[in-house]
């Protein structure tokens, strides 16, 4: 049985049913009312298998207060008021197991009058419509479905649960729209999960009515409309999270009175205007998303306050003016993420202040040069993203070279010119990105020493030598990207690079005029053997395609070739695997189209055009536009013009 993972809000509740469980079910204990019994049982005829047996004890000849697994009854009238049979519970062995039920909820559990719990959570294989019957259950404090496949509305009989303490229907299939009366009376409600499901239309009002919550959770859905406005009633909310929605307007100035947030998740919507100014002095808070909308506006120094904010992503929105010197006073973050906005202005030299920080983000923005050298302060820093913004660098900062904890840099699209500096080795950088500059000159010899690097991209500069051989002395990487150079010369010195863990995954040569032809054995080499993307399109190989190519196939998903001067037939090698894109236009390849290749499994995007292939293109299931085909006088069938009968 595999153990999974579990959240603290599942081992609560695991651990509150087991003191249930406990505490119901004694030896004094009145027998098992029959209403309840034949209700159980009913439940137990609709589930079809039960791979762990969690029913096994359920039978006509036993107690179902003493001797049924999951249940607990009250010891006083035999009425069970406890029922807890989730996929995931604490085993023998004190650790997480996981299960599963398979079937459908019985209308029957309608009729446990008395019960208080009610815990079918990560069955997994429930599936069919939550019984309106539930609804009955006006005892109910706890009420977990989540993680099953329920389908169907949300029933409006929940109207009268007004006991719940607990609802979860995360991660099922619930769709159509929440009824605005459902919430209206439960006011007991402590934490309310409708997360990674279908619901549709605007988000209740009667939520706001929920005194007692804590929790909120409707993220992954498709509501609409706006956030209610007066969501600040919600004095007791510590966690809200609407994100990956449909939700339009402005996010609610009353958002600014919940003075216990601790966790706001409102990304990935169509929300537009300002961030109210009291949001981020909100005293509890700690984590804030409100990246992927439309959000516009500057943000003042004034607004900043909340100096228990360890996480800020306000990415790829509309925000603009500078950034504030105020957020160098939240000595507690830990993340930054502004990439993908219109700030301007200078980068703060505050920032040497947030000495915990692990990532700043600040890429695609309008910020200008130069880097305040106060970040050399920041020895918990990481990661640092100031890409494509006009800095004007002309030189990377030399007190970087202080940073030896910096494990990711990227300056991609900053304004760096000549050659690399050597110092760069003294670093224990992981990941480098310097391209789209106007980097030139020769690769040094000394990259070789550079071992700890995982990513390097040089792409989009000018550099115009050789692959030094110095360069098969970087064993751990993995993401090499050198495309559109002026590198010349072979390929020995990136092919023969020794072997370590995994080799290349992204392999990105293309735009250089390195010499050919591709090795015979490309698709052999040890260091090959897990590429998910190959791209080596115009540069001069000649030569034809190594069927050695199609040994790739368990992990190959992106292959291009694409004006390489290559002849000869495509191989029918390719054939096999999980190719999504194969690129293979203007060269000089002859002969016909392998039907397996047109034919893969997962094929998206194929383009042989402006070759010499012959024949007839074989049919195929995928949708291929005729610009795929063009340029081969020789081809025919659709979706180019049909065969000439012979």
């Amino acid at each position: 049985m595999a153990i999974i993972e579990i959240t603290s809000l599942s081992i609560f509740i695991i651990c509150i049913t087991t003191i249930f469980l406990q505490s119901t079910t004694t030896t004094e204990a009145a027998s098992c009312h029959e209403t309840d019994k034949s209700a159980l049982l009913d439940f137990k005829n609709k589930i079809t298998k039960d791979p762990l047996r969690l029913l096994e004890t359920w039978n006509q000849s036993t107690d179902c207060c003493t001797q049924w697994d999951g249940v607990g009854c009250d010891q006083s009238n035999g009425r069970v008021v406890n029922l807890s049979r989730p996929g995931v519970f604490t085993g023998p062995d004190d650790s997480p197991w996981d299960t599963e039920l398979y079937g459908t909820i019985s209308p029957s559990l309608g009729n446990l009058e008395f019960l208080q719990i009610l815990n079918l959570a990560s069955q997994k294989f429930l599936t069919g419509p939550i019984p309106s019957e539930l609804g009955k259950l006006s005892h109910l404090t706890n009420l977990l479905l989540s993680r099953n496949r329920l389908n169907g509305t949300i029933p409006t009989s929940f109207q009268n649960l007004r006991n719940l303490i607990f609802l979860s229907l995360d991660n099922n299939l619930l769709s159509g729209s929440v009824p605005d009366f459902v919430f209206q009376d439960m006011t007991s409600l402590n934490s309310l999960g409708l997360s990674e499901n279908q619901l549709s239309g605007e988000i209740p009002s009667s939520i706001v009515k929920l005194v007692s919550l804590q929790r909120l959770d409707l993220h992954k859905n498709n509501f609409s409309g706006g956030i209610p406005s007066d969501i600040g009633f919600l004095k007791n909310v510590i966690d809200i999270n609407l994100s990956e929605n449909q939700l339009s307007g402005t996010i609610p100035i009353s958002i600014g009175e919940l003075s216990k947030l601790g966790a706001l998740d409102l990304s990935l919507n169509r929300l537009s205007g300002n961030i109210p100014s009291s949001l981020l002095k909100l005293p509890s808070l700690t984590f804030c998303r409100l990246s992927d909308n439309k959000l516009t506006g500057s943000i003042s120094s004034s607004s900043i306050g909340g100096t228990g904010l360890y996480r800020l992503y306000l990415e790829n929105n509309m925000l603009t003016g500078e950034i504030p010197d105020s957020i160098g006073n939240l000595t507690s973050l830990g993340d930054l993420s502004l990439k993908n906005n219109r700030f301007t202005g200078k980068i703060p030299s505050s920032f040497g202040n947030l000495t915990n920080i692990y990532e700043i983000d600040l890429s695609r923005n309008g910020l200008s040069g130069p880097i305040p050298s106060e970040l050399v302060k920041l020895k918990s820093l990481q990661i640092l993203d100031l890409s494509f913004n006009p800095l004007n660098l002309v030189n990377i900062p030399t007190w970087l070279s202080k940073m030896k904890q910096l494990q990711r840099l990227y300056l991609a699209g900053t304004g760096l010119v000549g050659e690399l500096p050597e110092w760069l080795t003294t670093m224990g950088v992981t990941y480098l990105d310097l391209s789209s500059n106007a980097l030139a000159g020769e690769l040094p010899i000394w990259i070789g020493n550079m071992q700890s690097l995982y990513s390097l991209n040089l792409s989009n500069n000018g550099f115009h030598s050789t692959i030094p051989i110095e360069f098969k002395n970087l064993v751990g990487v993995m993401e090499l990207d050198l495309h559109s150079n002026n590198f010349t010369g072979g390929l020995e010195s990136i092919f023969e690079k020794k072997f370590n863990v995994m080799g290349y995954t992204i392999l990105d040569l293309s735009n250089n005029t390195f010499a050919g032809p591709i090795g015979e054995d490309i698709g052999n080499l040890d260091i090959m053997q897990f590429t998910e993307t190959l791209i080596l399109s115009n540069n001069p190989f000649g030569g034809s395609i190594p069927k050695s190519l199609g040994n790739l196939n368990s992990y190959l998903q992106t292959l291009k070739l694409e004006k390489n001067g290559l002849t000869g037939e495509i191989p029918a090698e390719l054939s096999n695997g999980n190719l999504v894109s194969i690129v293979l236009s203007n060269n000089n390849l002859t002969g016909g189209i392998p039907s397996g290749l047109i034919n893969l499994t997962w094929l998206k995007e194929l383009d042989v055009s402006n070759n010499m292939l012959t024949g007839e293109i074989p049919r195929h299931n995928a949708t291929f536009p005729p610009a795929s085909f063009e340029g081969n006088s020789g081809l025919c069938g659709p979706p180019l013009p049909p065969c000439k009968a012979a």
